[in-house]
């Protein structure tokens, strides 16, 4: 099965402040459904059954506390000419706690194998683009600066991705608790 490590976007608040910005930016582009929307620590790709045994009792080993980010700015993957990812970043506070989080994780996982194939960048992407689009440098800098709320992260999840012709379904398959 296909999987990855990650927190989930679960506000509310931001979800909708981030559905404003897809409405908004005329794009041609696929949204992201905001059921999707997440931070990949860590995408694991196939694993077997018994594998993954090995990487829930991993990630159960991992300890922290809850924190804070702050859903700030507009960016894109690789550059606003070609853009094939637009994303929201987070807080200066928010992206340290997140890449600690991401090493954790990849700390935990190595001695199984998994070794994230590029440095974690805190970001939660918000349309993906197939296609070859126009530069959007205009369009991003009318909105590079936006805010879009906080979230608390409390927890950590080992993630299924079923990949579907309608797009990517999503189910929990572990969960690590932040330490309360």
């Amino acid at each position: 099965m296909r999987t990855f490590v990650a927190v989930e976007v679960s506000n509310k608040d931001v979800l909708e402040s981030i559905k404003k910005i897809q409405s908004s930016l005329k794009i041609n582009a696929k949204p992201i459904e905001l059921q999707n929307i997440h931070f990949t620590l860590q995408f694991l790709g196939e694993v077997s059954d018994n594998m993954l045994e090995n990487i829930q009792n991993a990630l159960s080993s991992i300890e922290f506390e809850p924190f804070d980010v702050n859903f700030e700015n507009l960016g894109v993957f690789p550059k606003p000419r070609f853009a094939r990812i637009i994303w929201v970043g987070v807080d200066k506070d928010g992206a340290k706690h997140l890449t600690d989080l991401a090493r954790k994780v990849t700390i935990v996982l190595s001695p199984l194998g998994f070794n994230p194939d590029k440095p974690f960048q805190p970001h939660v992407t918000i349309f993906r683009v197939k296609n070859k689009i126009n530069d959007i440098t205009d369009e991003l800098a009318k909105i590079r600066d936006s805010s879009f709320g906080n979230q608390r992260v409390g927890d950590i999840k080992l993630k299924k991705s079923t990949l579907t012709p309608e797009g990517p379904v999503y189910s929990d398959l572990y969960v690590v608790k932040a330490k309360q």
